[in-house]
């Protein structure tokens, strides 16, 4: 990666401390088990509030990839934890695979199988197993792998379906959230299964992942990629037909890294070049639509109506911060590194939260944080700013 300057790079390896520190300290529900289920903007804890498999799995990854990347002993137990309560709890014995919802007595009140989840649980499995040597965690890995491809992957019209109920017979309601469009594919859950084969491929080696990999990438390549205004599409039905027209601005840029990173991981030339091409393209538009200089980065535009959701979000900042380092490697265009710089410094000033540790969930136009949100919860964990931080100070 690029060389920071030592300024930056200070300051990175300084918020790393603070974002471990953080969850360490606010995260571990000790009365029962496993990691509490909410903190609010305040950074109180919200009595008896249901777990989530997408906070778990997510501090499952954290923990280990912290304890990957630099020797804490303390993450290590934290990453422990975590490994065994999705094991004990989220995982359903009877018919396979990861339960979206427990109480917050570790019992399980929404089964359903959503694509998402067990895709995560795979991308935190193999960086768990990376740090422990588990072999159990590992094939704990892969036979989610399996279930996805046996359940989810649509051998038709290629790609993957979002959701099931426990038994994995189909579901009506697809949806992640109820922002979400109930549409049968998405490209949110397709760039976490492609983030999460990446990960596996790179512990097991195994060529089945491999072949699903190397698919994956070709469907944002080919299916997702909108090559006329170079965004990734949301939604679609299961013959490819799209659906609600709107930019995820977050999800175009992290998709151009972790694409690149699944063409580096099955060694394929032809569409790593491809793919670095593709990546700098939608820079380009990223930079002209969604960066604003000296204040951070929009959420989301329906391209139809042209309304434009001007919120900043924790995660959209520090994606692009990564996607923007992975264009100037491959371009050398100093306006990457210049905006990637620029983010940093609003992330720092309006998106910390400097009186109650972490970061806001999402501040409006005018850099106020929205009180409602949480600081911990289902959807806020520290694997986007704490992965950003370790892949920017990375040499």
């Amino acid at each position: 990666m690029t060389d920071l300057s030592s300024d930056i790079k200070t300051e990175l390896n300084e918020e790393l401390k603070n974002i471990i520190q953080y969850w360490k300290a606010n995260s571990v529900d000790e009365k029962h088990g496993g990691f509490l289920g909410k903190r609010d903007h305040f950074n109180t804890e919200v009595p008896n509030a249901n777990k989530g498999a997408i906070l778990n799995t997510r501090l499952l990854w954290t923990f280990s990839a912290i304890g990957n990347f630099q020797k804490d002993d303390s993450c290590r137990e934290l990453a422990d934890r975590a490994y065994d309560y999705l094991k004990k709890y989220f995982h359903d014995k009877e018919y396979k695979g990861i339960f979206w919802e427990l109480d917050y007595k570790g019992n399980p009140i929404k089964k359903r199988k959503q694509i998402y989840a067990q895709a995560f649980a795979i991308y935190a499995l193999a960086e768990y197993y990376k740090l422990s040597n588990d072999q159990e965690a590992l094939k704990f890995a892969n036979d989610l792998f399996f279930l996805i491809e046996n359940h989810a992957r649509d051998r038709k019209n290629n790609g993957y379906l979002e959701a099931f109920q426990q038994d994995w017979s189909t579901i009506e309601d697809m949806r992640l959230s109820k922002k979400d469009d109930n549409s049968a594919k998405t490209m949110n859950t397709h760039l976490h299964i492609l983030e999460a084969y990446t990960n596996l491929y790179i512990a097991s080696g195994d060529i089945s992942v491999k072949g699903a990999l190397i698919n994956l990438t070709d469907l944002f390549l080919e299916k997702f990629l909108d090559t006329k205004n170079m965004h990734f599409q949301l939604f679609f039905n299961t013959d490819w037909q799209r659906a609600k027209n709107v930019v995820s601005y977050g999800h175009d840029i992290e998709a151009v890294w972790l694409i690149i990173e699944a063409c580096k991981a099955v060694e394929n030339s032809i569409l790593l070049k491809k793919a670095e091409k593709v990546a700098v393209e939608v820079a380009e538009v990223f930079l002209k639509e969604a960066y604003v200089p000296n204040a951070g980065v929009i959420n989301e535009k329906d391209l139809d109506s042209g309304e434009v959701d001007e919120d900043r979000h924790w995660w959209p900042q520090v994606e692009a911060m990564v996607g923007l380092d992975y264009a100037f490697n491959i371009s050398g265009e100093k306006k990457f590194l210049l905006a990637k710089e620029d983010i940093w410094e609003y992330t720092k000033e309006h998106i910390k939260d400097h009186a109650n540790g972490e970061w806001f969930f999402r501040v409006d136009k005018n850099n106020n944080p929205y009180e409602t949100e949480d600081k911990l919860s289902m959807w806020k964990a520290p694997y986007h700013n704490s992965r950003a931080c370790m892949i920017l100070l990375k040499k």
